[in-house]
C-alpha cells in the first residue's frame, strides 16, 4: 500500500446493525457489501461478530451452537461475494477449531475469494456484559501459516494488519503489525456504552475509543479502519438493560487525520480513498521507527517492573 507511486485505493467500512437470525445479519452485511462495491470501494471491511448478536452479554453454553469451521457457511458466502464483486473484503466468524476450542476471527478474501488469511483475536476481556473469555481462546498462529498471531495478511491491495476490537487498546500489537511490514491497520469491533451510564461517562469512553486507534495511526505512520455495529442489544439473562453499541466507526489516515466517521445510531457505509504513498512520505519526516530503542525496551516482556 504505501510503495512509492501506488495508486490510491478505495476503501468502505461497513457499520451495521445486528439481528438473533443470522441469515438476517448476513443479508444486511450483504446488502452493505454490495452497495460499497458498486460505489467503487476496492477494500471493504466489516464489524466484528456481524452475523450474530454480540452473545457475550452472558455465559451459555448453547451459544456455542452459533460458532462455524472455516470455511464454512458464513465464509463460503462471503468468499462468492468477494469473487463476484472482485473485492478484498474482511469479515468475522465465530470459529468452531476443535472441539472446546473457539476463536473469534477475523478472515480476509481476496478478490478471487479465496482466504487469503486469518486473524485469531489476541486479547480477550472479561467484563461486566463482555464475557469473551467463556467463549473465546486467545489467537497463537494464523490459520494459513502457523506464524505468530500479529502478522499480517497478505492480499493483491497490500498488506493488512488485521487486529479485533480489545486489541485495539495495545501499542504492542499495533507495533509489531507495523514492524512485520502492515500498510494498514484494521479493528472489526463491536463495543458500545452501559445504557446506565451517564452522559458524561458515555462520551469520555467514546473519546478514549477514538483516540487510542488515531494514536496507533500516529505513532506508526498507518491509515486506520474501524468498523462498529449500531443498536441497543438486550442483555439475554435481564441482568442489566444491555448495551447500546456506539457506532462512530471512522477511518483515519496515518496522521491521526479523520478520513470518514459515522454517527452513533444509524448503518452506514464510510467511503474513503487512501494515499498509499503517504506513510513512506510521513516516516521520511518523523521517522521513529529509525530512532526506535530497541536495546533499551527489554522489560518490556515483563509482567510488572519491580
Amino acid at each position: 500500500m504505501s510503495s512509492t507511486g501506488a495508486r490510491p485505493l478505495n476503501v468502505a467500512a461497513i457499520q451495521q446493525s445486528c439481528s438473533a437470525d443470522k441469515q438476517e445479519s448476513l443479508a444486511t452485511s450483504e446488502r452493505l457489501i454490495r452497495q460499497a462495491a458498486k460505489d467503487g470501494a476496492q477494500l471493504v471491511v466489516l464489524q466484528e461478530l456481524h452475523a450474530t448478536l454480540y452473545f457475550c452479554q452472558n455465559e451459555d453454553t448453547a451459544t456455542f451452537e452459533l460458532a462455524e469451521p472455516i470455511p464454512g457457511p458464513t465464509t463460503e458466502r462471503l468468499s462468492a461475494l468477494a469473487s463476484e464483486l472482485q473485492i478484498v473484503l474482511v469479515g468475522s466468524v465465530f470459529e468452531r477449531r476443535m472441539n472446546g476450542v473457539y476463536h473469534n476471527t477475523a478472515v480476509v478474501f481476496d478478490t478471487d475469494g479465496s482466504i487469503a488469511g486469518t486473524y485469531r483475536k489476541m486479547h480477550i476481556p472479561d467484563d461486566p456484559g463482555f464475557y469473551e473469555k467463556f467463549y473465546f481462546t486467545p489467537g497463537d498462529a494464523s490459520f494459513n501459516d502457523g506464524r505468530n498471531g500479529f502478522t499480517p495478511i497478505e492480499t493483491s491491495l497490500g498488506k493488512l494488519g488485521v487486529l479485533v476490537c480489545w486489541d485495539q487498546w495495545y501499542p504492542e500489537a499495533a507495533r509489531l503489525m507495523a514492524l512485520a511490514g502492515a500498510e494498514c491497520l484494521i479493528y472489526p469491533t463491536a463495543i458500545g456504552w452501559d445504557v446506565t451510564d451517564d452522559q458524561d461517562e458515555q462520551q469520555r469512553q467514546l473519546e478514549a475509543w477514538v483516540t487510542v486507534q488515531r494514536g496507533h495511526a500516529v505513532a506508526n505512520n498507518l491509515p486506520v479502519i474501524a468498523p462498529n455495529r449500531v443498536g441497543v442489544e438486550p442483555d439475554p439473562d435481564g441482568h442489566s438493560d444491555g448495551i447500546k453499541f456506539w457506532g462512530n466507526s471512522f477511518i483515519c489516515g496515518p496522521q491521526g487525520e479523520f478520513l470518514a466517521r459515522a454517527d452513533s445510531d444509524n448503518e452506514a457505509i464510510l467511503h474513503t480513498t487512501i494515499d498509499r504513498n503517504r506513510s513512506e512520505s510521513i516516516r521520511r519526516i518523523w521517522p521513529y521507527f529509525r530512532d526506535r530503542r530497541i536495546d533499551a525496551y527489554g522489560d518490556i516482556l515483563k509482567r510488572v517492573r519491580d
